[in-house]
């Protein structure tokens, strides 16, 4: 199983009213979550754990989860309200608004860790990592577990959404030290290493320990780098209605294309091959493709591809 470890919050898309007044509409997302359902729908055995408000936006999320075959058997509930992003969208790109004090997701602490975790992989990343209690507790899980379980993150930066840069910086440094498969894009890199080439960048990550980086380029393509392979996988072209969404579907792309090949393993990840990286890049730029085409974070089921 891959657990998915992270935020999952409500994004309130803008919309037009009947009326055509401006209004917003509440869908299920977060980063995390996104990638959870995600893999879900393309038939990868998922869980989740993050903290879930007992609301009505909680139940929405909970429904989303169980409807996209993720098992919610680690989700910690509670009754703090759920974490609301509101989105702005130019040209299809989208910015955020985050109300995230005191919620559910938020205030997930070490005390919220599971004794076990059956899952052989685990996920982190996104907006749950710079913000504490929930960020340490993430942080403290991937330590304990990353000896013997596949390790993937994707940090996801967002530079607005910090506020103690130290910390952060301390925090992903750490984790990514014991990651096995990152994923990051050009801004991440350049915010991580400040300006340079990206695959020297890439490199870097790899000398840190990760044995795959994947670097998305957006409508371009994506990158699979390993200490002996460079490999790049070119976009399929779609009809962009918004990105919500897309970089953490083709994160569940990659992992259900490993899952699938018996690849998520310690020694299996170390050892990846050309043909093995070009399935996964390619399924993760198929979903995104479908993400991308549809109005906020909708990802594909398998029988869409």
């Amino acid at each position: 199983m891959i657990l998915c470890c992270g935020e999952a919050l409500i994004d309130m898309l803008p919309r037009t009213s009947t009326e055509g007044e401006a209004c917003y509409a509440p869908y299920a997302g977060g980063a995390v979550f996104n990638t959870a359902i995600a893999l879900g729908r393309l038939g990868a055995e998922t869980g989740f754990y993050s903290g879930i408000a007992q609301d009505m936006m909680g139940d929405l999320l909970t429904e989303t989860l169980v409807n996209s075959k993720v098992d919610t058997s680690a989700v910690v509930y509670s009754d703090r309200p759920s974490t609301v992003a509101f989105i702005k969208l130019v040209d299809g790109q989208a910015t955020y608004a985050f109300y995230d004090e005191n919620t559910a997701g938020r205030m997930l602490s070490k005390d919220d860790l599971p004794t076990e975790v059956a899952a052989d992989t685990l996920f982190f990343g996104g907006i749950s990592l710079p913000v504490d209690p929930c960020g340490a507790t993430y942080e403290a899980l991937c330590h304990r577990e990353a000896a013997n379980k596949v390790i993937m993150i994707d940090p996801n930066i967002r530079p607005g959404f910090i506020r103690d840069e130290a910390t952060y910086r301390a925090r992903i440094e750490g984790m990514l030290a014991v990651a096995d498969i990152v994923k990051v894009s050009d801004e991440d890199l350049t915010w991580l290493f400040g300006e340079g080439d990206m695959m020297d960048h890439a490199r870097k990550l790899i000398s840190k320990g990760a044995k795959l980086v994947c670097i998305t380029e957006g409508a371009k393509g994506s990158y699979g780098i390993t200490a002996e392979n460079v490999v790049f996988v070119e976009a399929q072209k779609a009809t962009v209605v918004d990105t919500v969404g897309a970089g953490d579907t083709f994160n569940a792309g990659v992992l259900a294309s490993l899952q699938s090949a018996g690849k998520l393993t310690k020694a299996a990840v170390a050892e990846l091959d050309e043909d093995t990286i070009r399935t996964a890049l390619s399924l993760g730029n198929r979903a995104a493709a479908v993400t991308v085409s549809r109005a906020g974070a909708n990802p594909p089921w398998s029988n869409e591809l």
